[in-house]
């Protein structure tokens, strides 16, 4: 096992690793980054799926049988994905049980298409929540202002959550605000807190994309390149402490809540010119969760660093250098809102991409 993920796991980051296939639970793989790489999580996307099913043959059995079956692309899609989380819930299941239910989570996204529209989402994370079956599950939906409002419906049926394509320390502040409203409801309902948990997937490495293209395009000084991701996830960070204190949050956590964990997320690294394991080393902090490519975790596992919590102690900074970026004419704002959007739109395009591979093999299969 390598020494720089086991001392990462002991300060206090859990490892998730963002990627899952057929040929990954099928090989031992992914048990075997479990048993040797400190991974406690698996986290899945449309793009993940769509790059799953359209490399291999692992798939190809059962979409004879769905074709054979009748059923359409999203029918199918539903089923091949819901199998593969299934067995990664199982593959995970010790360390759920070892962690009281903390970590061994894997995560399966209401699909995209339905950001925008609360009652579609709530509809369909309740059918993905039964069609897997695992109560080591995490329902992905993403935080939009529909989103949200969803977020607090399906947490209220006792349904564990991960939010998704959080951008903004703004943004994050109304997921918080929806995952206390939903163990509210869920504590009206008779439903056990302790079983209910959460994580609010922060993007990290999107905002330096969105944010250097700017300075670049405005001919700032390239000092403030490379900066951006890391300051606004520690600010996110401080605005977790702050809202998970105080007399409304003291009152679930006597009836067993657990907060809701932030998430680093896109954390491997666009930018070759900089260093490749920075949105995991600069984003050291206890109680959080770093999902990475296994391209990230490799590297970190070979070189990555540990110097403690890189977090808290470096607010002060991360304010200044968001002045800094403002000073520079970057519209923090705009940002934040472009990215939200495209997050969405590029998701949407994969779940399209992801239907259409699997609509190509039913017809491949045979008629229906």
């Amino acid at each position: 096992m390598s020494d720089r993920l086991k001392s990462l796991a002991r300060a206090g980051v859990s490892i998730w690793l963002d990627d899952l296939s057929r040929e990954r639970l099928e090989t031992g793989n992914l048990a075997d980054l479990v048993k040797d790489s400190s991974v406690v999580g698996v986290t899945t996307n449309p793009s993940i799926f769509a790059a799953a099913l359209s490399d291999g043959e692992r798939y190809d059995e059962e979409v004879r049988r769905l074709a054979a079956d009748g059923a359409d692309a999203e029918a199918a899609v539903l089923a091949l994905t819901a199998a593969d989380v299934r067995s990664a819930c199982d593959v995970l299941r010790p360390v759920w049980e070892a962690t009281d239910g903390v970590d061994g989570r894997v995560s399966l996204e209401v699909s995209p298409t339905l950001a925008f529209d609360t009652d579609a989402t709530v509809a369909s994370a309740k059918e993905l929540w039964a069609s897997v079956d695992r109560e080591n599950l995490l329902i992905k939906i993403p935080a939009t202002t529909e989103g949200a409002a969803a977020i607090t419906a399906v947490l209220a049926e006792g349904i564990s959550v991960n939010v998704t394509l959080i951008f903004g320390p703004d943004r994050y502040r109304e997921v918080m605000e929806a995952y206390v409203s939903g163990l509210e409801r869920a504590r009206e309902r008779g439903h056990d807190l302790s079983r209910i948990h959460s994580v609010a997937s922060f993007f990290v490495s999107r905002v330096d994309t969105e944010i250097d293209r700017r300075l670049e395009e405005a001919g700032a000084h390239p000092v403030l390149l490379g900066r951006a991701g890391v300051a606004n996830a520690r600010l996110a960070y401080r605005a977790f402490e702050e809202f998970f204190s105080g007399e409304r949050w003291e009152s679930l956590a006597a009836d067993g809540a657990r907060p809701q964990r932030p998430l680093w997320a896109s954390t491997g690294v666009k930018n070759p010119a900089y260093r490749d394991t920075m949105y995991v080393t600069d984003l050291v902090v206890p109680g959080t969760v770093n999902t990475m490519p296994e391209k990230t975790l490799e590297a970190f596992a070979d070189h990555g660093e540990v110097q403690g919590d890189q977090v808290t102690p470096h607010y002060a900074e991360a304010e200044a250098t968001m002045a800094a970026l403002a000073e520079a004419g970057v519209d923090y704002d705009d940002v934040i809102a472009a990215l939200e959007r495209e997050g969405v739109e590029k998701f949407v395009a994969s779940w399209q991409e992801l239907l259409k591979t699997v609509e190509g093999q039913l017809a491949q299969a045979g008629p229906r």
